[in-house]
């Protein structure tokens, strides 16, 4: 089969004055994002949720299973958007003046350009950080980062309050997201190539869900965290997205054994409606690929499918705090918020999450949640599917990747050179790499370091090592000056699920990549 590269060789020869004279022949770009979900939660991937659709695009693609994200959601999507790590394109909640978005660079290669669902890189009060102004041309989500999937704050339609649309008793953030996406995709013009970002705020918290997607999950998960750990594990090798010598992490310290657990019921409605939640996301991916289908632009869509981190641990109290949580349900209810075990999740009056028990579950096999650096809180599948390009369908691929390669790669697809300066300003350089090679071949060519540095974690990730430290463990010596970071390091490649620290007994290894990892995070916080 000719090359991806050489096959696109004629179409980006065409390329002149910032436009292509056979648009219709450019591939549309599809980008799909979940948030706060677990390695091991997809069908494909080992997990018991019914993901068909998911499925199908990862049989008839390609799966990437040491893909990573950071960890935590914003942080994530401006890696995804820029291709530039966060510490470098974030500026004040927002995205800086200094970077480019993927959606600005195809917009102005004559890309219909279209987003549905969560932003998080806004400052409310400031539209020229918000997705209209950032590349988008049509624009249906919420600024924030959580909120109701019943009445969601923040909900904006083309630089325009939408609170209006979720008065219809109907309404589900999930679906809204999904539906939307399909219209943008019908309007289109024919000949008109089609940038679509879908950004789910499926699974967040809090916990909501329709009574008839919970129902369906009723019951699946009474075997407990413990047994379902382990029959994930088992399914994941047979599935080949962890190689078969993989261990399984220990239960998290905060974590029961389940026949210990006093709230049994409680704790499986918890994870009935995340379920739920991926469920309903699920079939609106499913809708989403019909929609493709029915417009003739599927055969040649890349669709890319990935997480902004791994699943999240944390436990709410019943206190109300943060304007996405509302006073009021839409039909006047008080809201009843927190991790109650007498209170069941899923109704719109409710406001909890799943907690460490099911968030171990879901990153199964490895370490930790969400805000840390540590593999359960980064390391997500991502599922790439393009029937024109793809070779090797249904094939898993170990090629490291990250965020920051995505936009890289939809560049060299299309044929779009990455400005020096935009709006007359200087640019960041990107510096992720193309996946086109790994595509071809399921491997990189090229060897690269990855770097993470937000919240509890921080971490430097090069060949077969991994230096990953948890932040609140510096503190300050005598006189007060900092300890530093306490670090661990694990050869990745035969430990993935860190559990062997071999840091006492290789200093010099920690030294050099404590001292890389120290010199990218200066580097990458240059003052603009």
């Amino acid at each position: 089969m000719r090359s991806i590269g050489a096959k696109f060789l004629i179409l980006l020869c065409s390329l002149a004055g910032g436009h292509c004279s056979f648009a219709a022949e450019r591939p549309n770009i599809v980008l799909i994002m979940s948030d706060d979900m677990g390695y091991s939660d997809l069908g494909r991937f080992g997990g018991e949720i019914d993901t068909p659709n998911l499925d199908k695009l990862a049989d008839g693609g390609m799966r990437f299973a040491r893909f990573y994200s950071e960890n935590m959601c914003w942080v994530s999507r401006a890696s995804l958007l820029t291709g530039v790590y966060h510490t470098t394109s974030l500026r004040k909640s927002a995205l800086s003046p200094h970077c480019v978005t993927v959606a600005e660079l195809l917009r102005e290669q004559g890309y219909f350009t279209a987003m549905s669902g969560k932003w998080h890189l806004a400052r409310y009060g400031d539209q020229s950080t918000w997705p209209n102004q950032r590349g988008f041309q049509r624009f249906l989500g919420t600024l924030g980062g959580a909120g109701s999937f019943f009445a969601p704050s923040h909900l904006i339609r083309d630089n325009q309050d939408a609170s209006a649309e979720f008065a219809r008793k109907d309404f589900y953030y999930t679906d809204a997201i999904s539906d939307n996406a399909v219209n943008y995709i019908g309007e289109a013009k024919p000949d008109q190539p089609l940038f679509l970002y879908v950004a789910y705020t499926a699974a967040h918290w809090p916990l909501h869900a329709l009574p008839k997607d919970i129902e369906k999950y009723r019951g699946r998960f009474a075997k407990g965290w413990d047994e379902l750990r382990k029959s994930r594990h088992a399914r994941m090798k047979e599935l080949g997205v962890i190689a078969l010598d993989t261990s399984l992490s220990p239960r998290h310290p905060n974590v029961p054994a389940w026949e210990d657990e006093p709230s049994k019921e409680w704790q499986q409605r918890r994870m009935e409606v995340y379920a739920a939640q991926i469920d309903v996301m699920d079939r609106g991916i499913g809708r989403i690929i019909d929609a493709l289908k029915k417009s003739g632009r599927f055969e040649n869509t890349l669709v890319m499918f990935m997480y902004d981190n791994g699943g999240c641990h944390v436990e709410y109290p019943p206190t109300r705090k943060g304007d996405y949580l509302p006073e009021k349900t839409r039909d006047g209810r008080p809201m009843r918020p927190g991790n109650l075990p007498d209170i069941m999740p899923g109704p719109e009056d409710t406001y909890q999450s799943y907690g460490h028990g099911w968030a171990n579950l879901s990153n199964t096999p490895f370490r930790l949640f969400k805000q840390y650096d540590h593999e359960g809180g980064i390391h997500t599948p991502m599922i790439a599917h393009w029937p024109k390009g793809i070779t090797g369908r249904g094939k898993v691929s170990f090629a490291v990747s990250h965020l920051v390669d995505v936009m890289p790669t939809v560049l060299q697809l299309t044929g779009t050179t990455y400005p020096v300066k935009w709006n007359g300003l200087a640019i960041h350089p990107a510096i992720g790499q193309s996946l086109l090679p790994v595509f071809e071949t399921g491997k990189r060519p090229l060897p690269r370091a990855l770097y993470f540095s937000h919240n509890k974690g921080q971490a430097i990730h090069k060949g077969d090592w991994k230096l990953v430290a948890l932040k609140e463990g510096g503190g300050k010596k005598k006189g007060g000056k900092s300890k530093g970071p306490k670090w661990e390091l694990y050869n990745i490649t035969e430990d993935p699920s860190e559990l062997n620290d071999l840091a006492a007994t290789m200093p010099d290894k920690v030294r050099e990549l404590a001292k890389e990892f120290s010199r990218w995070l200066k580097e990458s916080q240059a003052k603009e």
